[in-house]
């Protein structure tokens, strides 16, 4: 089994497209351990002087998303895959305000949520306080400043994918796969990057 992190927040294209590779893979009876780590873009892109965004979450757009989804993967792990892949839905397809309670209660009652208690957990602080300390861990630890970066031991990489796997638990499984692979046996290749894309 290979085992690994990535992390997410609900507003980054390319961590929804990521994450439905690894959410798809997983569906598919990919031989994974997967931590879900989340990673507030809010913060990173607090300026010098700022006060962290953790101080005022209230006035970041996708932190209320973050938290909710992080209480759902610790505390209702059965219903997160659908319901870490709706929030992002929320976002990218249906085009929805990550910061409307209405709408992320409706996702987490269409999966069998109570929306009550994981709104609680937000109230209370302890949903934040996870969330920061994971952040921070992963900025610590391996360097992260941005999503989907995937860490494989001691090794993280920045990773976009540029399609999605419609369901497809085979493409998904070699997409991360590959990413993996360059994880774990090609270190020296610090960027690839397509000066064009074809679509």
């Amino acid at each position: 089994m290979t085992s690994f992190a990535v992390t997410w927040d609900y507003r980054c294209p390319f961590a929804r497209n990521a994450h439905e590779h690894v959410l798809a893979g997983l569906a598919a009876g990919a031989d994974w351990d997967v931590t879900f780590v989340p990673f507030s873009l809010g913060q990173v892109h607090v300026a010098e002087g700022e006060r962290p965004i953790w101080d005022r979450p209230e006035e970041d757009s996708g932190l209320l998303a973050l938290q909710v989804g992080t209480v759902v993967r610790d505390t209702a792990p059965e219903a997160f895959p659908a319901v870490h892949h709706a929030l992002f839905g929320v976002r990218h397809d249906q085009g929805l305000d990550l910061r409307d309670a209405d709408v992320i209660g409706e996702v987490l009652g269409d999966h069998g949520v109570d929306a009550e208690a994981a709104f609680a957990r937000v109230a209370d602080g302890g949903a934040l306080d996870v969330v920061r300390k994971e952040h921070e861990a992963a900025a610590r630890d391996h360097d992260v400043w941005g999503v989907p970066t995937f860490i494989l031991g001691d090794r993280a990489a920045f990773v976009r994918l540029m399609d999605r796997p419609a369901g497809d638990g085979a493409h998904a499984r070699r997409s991360v796969d590959r990413v993996l692979d360059l994880l774990d046996g090609f270190p020296e290749l610090n960027e690839f990057k397509y000066t064009s894309l074809s679509r």
